[in-house]
């Protein structure tokens, strides 16, 4: 390299941009207003080690050892081929990742559905934004996380979070919060409730609860935009009436969270003439999460938020591509453009533009959780092709995923190192990585933004696309490989969908730095803000959705006395795979552990520095003991870039998102023996 090229960070949903120059030095963009400041966290500053680290695969590996590219193509479509002759196309599954480019996620959807002919697809994004985008289906007729630019935060006078900790999971976007108050929902005092203005600290798996009594508060004290409710919205009265059982000290009886400050909560939030309420993974990770979700976006509704400038709705997306990972069909019941499957319409158009006759598409498979639980088992997948995840660390119920995943008679993954699942692979084959490759990533916002190729792969090193295709050509089939012409069929795709990409090309996004979907042809501007004229409902109106709390999927008991919460780290990202592998992010952050309040530990004669013993009923990990009163004295917290968390947490489904119960679940802790 010579010149330095210009590209987005390799992690979470904000795409912070950078630049990386000879040597492969990092340095940030100040060009792309997610960080805008020049800001990127210590995960982006050390992504360049992704590039040469040493544990880089660069062979095909067949039962463990390395062989041709041919040779590992040609026994994958052989036994491909054996497997749906004998049990039909059901039986081999895809399973795809929220950190692939929009051209991979849109490829793998077609190859499932037309190569393979199988229904059974879906990612780990379901695991990310599921229940925030039924949530907002039901309210906005329209799914697109923050339907406002990032830079529209700091201008508001508060912002309300529930269940989000961006001060670790995404440091940069704390700069967007310098200005407004923040009130922070959270279990724990995170890094991001240190910096709230104002802390409530519920019992977990509370959140709706809370939610319902904010609204109560706001509806009793006269806090409601009336005119705004009338003019922009329908279904109000239904749940005014829904609402009536939960008073205040009701509210603070399940909750935990005081009265007077959920009043302090509802009455700022409603006194601000610019606020914003946001959710992530806290609130949205419940077997209820579509329903709490919905209960903060009535709450939103009714103080007059979405749909106007410097105030509204939105989720927090995590992962890279989380937003533009499941617009374009990796979701098992999603076609491109945020279509659904089972539209005939959506068919036929999608249909036309892959050349194949409606009827032959399948219809809607199984979900993540479902999915998983599935391979191995008498009419499920006996094969699985994976792509970008690494669910024997980030499923819930981690080790009976592995005990499925075993079962298979063809396990296929594509990795750039070797996962705990790619461990387990019949065969692995080795992809490029971020910066070895060209393609668009959909960050938070909606913005689509281009990742631009810096450096050349290893040799020996082929792109996700080009395996997909030899696959393909191996079956009959043709698949483009080009990111551009891949780019090019999928503004095709999605033209007339609900998130239509048809006026948006790589020379748009480079000279905008970015272009926010929808954009229905080359001449117009993009949609920063969606909803300002009237939302995505046949008459134009939000909708309010009565809905009502309920418990945790798993009470804690005599047996299981105590509530388990997971989350992340600074340091690490996702099921850590990269990050466990940058020296300087493995001495920040060496090792599990889980958070104890003093009481807690006291009373368990667990000191800090102990190795400690977590039981659920679906298994046990054991980590270090750190004693904090950051943590309610009911609950523990573990990180889950480790082995470990997940073995233990709950894969109790949300019956709408199809979200597994990943925040909270009961356990046994104990000093280890």
């Amino acid at each position: 390299m010579t010149d330095a090229v210009k590209t987005h960070c390799p992690y979470c949903a904000l795409q912070c941009g950078m630049e990386i120059g000879p040597e492969l030095a990092i340095q940030p963009r100040t060009d792309i207003p997610a960080n805008a400041s020049g800001a990127l966290c210590q995960k982006g500053w050390t992504s360049g080690e992704l590039l040469t680290n040493g544990e880089r695969l660069t062979s095909p590996l067949l039962h463990g050892e390395p062989v041709e590219w041919d040779v590992a193509l040609d026994y994958v479509a052989s036994r491909l081929s054996a497997i749906r002759a004998e049990h039909g196309p059901d039986a081999v599954a895809v399973f795809g990742g929220g950190g692939l480019t929009n051209e991979k996620a849109y490829t793998l959807g077609k190859f499932a559905r037309v190569t393979l002919g199988t229904s059974q697809i879906d990612y780990n994004g379901r695991f990310c934004m599921s229940s925030a985008a039924a949530a907002s289906i039901k309210a906005f007729g329209m799914d697109r996380g923050m339907p406002f630019p990032i830079t529209d935060l700091a201008e508001s006078d508060i912002v309300l979070l529930a269940g989000g900790n961006v001060a670790e999971t995404m440091p940069p976007f704390v700069r967007h919060l310098s200005g407004p108050r923040m009130i922070v929902i959270d279990p724990r005092r995170s890094q991001t409730a240190k910096l709230a203005w104002l802390h409530l600290q519920p019992t977990p798996g509370t959140d709706l609860a809370l939610a319902l009594g904010l609204l109560h508060m706001v509806i009793a004290e006269g806090l409601v935009d009336e005119e705004y409710v009338a003019a922009r919205t329908t279904g109000f009265d239904e749940v005014r009436t829904s609402l009536a059982s939960w008073w205040p000290e009701r509210v603070e009886r399940v909750t935990g969270v005081p009265v007077y400050r959920m009043r302090q909560a509802a009455r700022a939030m409603a006194a601000a003439s610019k606020a914003y309420i946001l959710t992530g993974r806290g609130a949205e990770q419940h077997a209820k999460g579509t329903d709490t979700v919905t209960a903060f976006i009535n709450l939103a509704l009714a103080l007059g938020l979405p749909g106007r400038h410097g105030s509204g709705y939105g989720c927090v997306t995590g992962q890279g591509n989380g937003q533009g990972g499941r617009e374009h069909g990796q979701k098992a019941d999603q076609l491109p453009g945020y279509r659904k499957i089972d539209d005939p319409a959506a068919r036929e158009h999608v249909a036309g533009v892959w050349g194949v006759p409606a009827e032959s598409l399948p219809g809607p498979g199984r979900s993540a959780y479902e999915l998983l639980d599935a391979l191995g088992t008498p009419g499920g997948p006996r094969a699985m092709l994976l792509f970008g995840s690494n669910p024997v660390i980030s499923a819930p119920a981690a080790e009976h995923v592995a005990e499925r995943i075993a079962s298979l008679d063809l396990l296929v993954t594509c990795d750039f190192v070797m996962s705990e699942t790619a461990a387990m692979a019949d065969v692995v084959f080795p992809v490029t990585q971020w910066a070895e490759e060209t393609g668009t990533m959909t960050n938070l916002e909606g913005r689509v933004l281009l990742r631009n190729r810096a450096v050349p792969p290893p040799d020996g090193v082929r792109s996700d696309l080009d395996v997909l295709a030899g696959l393909a050509e191996r079956l009959g089939h043709r698949l483009e490989t080009d990111p551009v012409k891949v780019f090019d069929e999928l503004r095709r795709a999605s033209k007339g969908g609900p998130a239509d990409y048809s006026g948006i090309t790589y020379e748009r996004i480079t000279e905008e730095k970015g272009v926010f979907w929808p954009c229905p042809s080359t001449e117009h501007p993009g949609t920063p803000r969606p909803f300002l004229d009237s939302f995505a409902t046949p008459d134009g109106r939000a909708r309010f959705v009565p809905v009502q709390h309920r418990p945790v999927a798993e009470e804690i008991d005599e047996d299981y006395p105590v509530y388990l919460s997971t989350g992340r780290v600074l340091a690490h990202y996702q099921s850590g795979a990269q990050t466990r592998r940058i020296a300087s992010l493995v001495k920040a952050a060496p090792e599990p552990f889980v958070e104890i309040h003093p009481d807690l530990a006291e009373q368990l004669d667990i000191s800090a520095g102990d190795v400690v013993r977590v039981t659920s009923k679906r298994g046990e990990a054991k980590a270090v003991a750190r004693i904090s009163d950051a943590i309610r004295r009911d609950t523990v917290f573990m990180p889950f870039h480790w082995e470990g968390a997940n073995r233990l947490t709950n894969p109790a489904l949300d019956p709408t998102s199809r979200m597994p119960e990943f925040k909270v679940c009961a356990v046994r802790v104990e000093r280890d023996s």
